[in-house]
């Protein structure tokens, strides 16, 4: 879903293995389709 969404698969995987101990219970912000995530990556 990163290509599909414009993002690059590598640059989601780091994003996701950085993001994800600060917020384990908010996944929704984590997935590939968030507008705010593509802004980030």
């Amino acid at each position: 879903t990163a290509k599909a969404n414009g993002l690059t698969p590598f640059g989601c995987f780091m994003f996701l293995l950085e993001e994800l101990p600060k917020e384990p219970e908010d996944l929704a912000y984590l997935m590939h389709w968030n507008v705010e995530l593509q802004a980030t990556i």
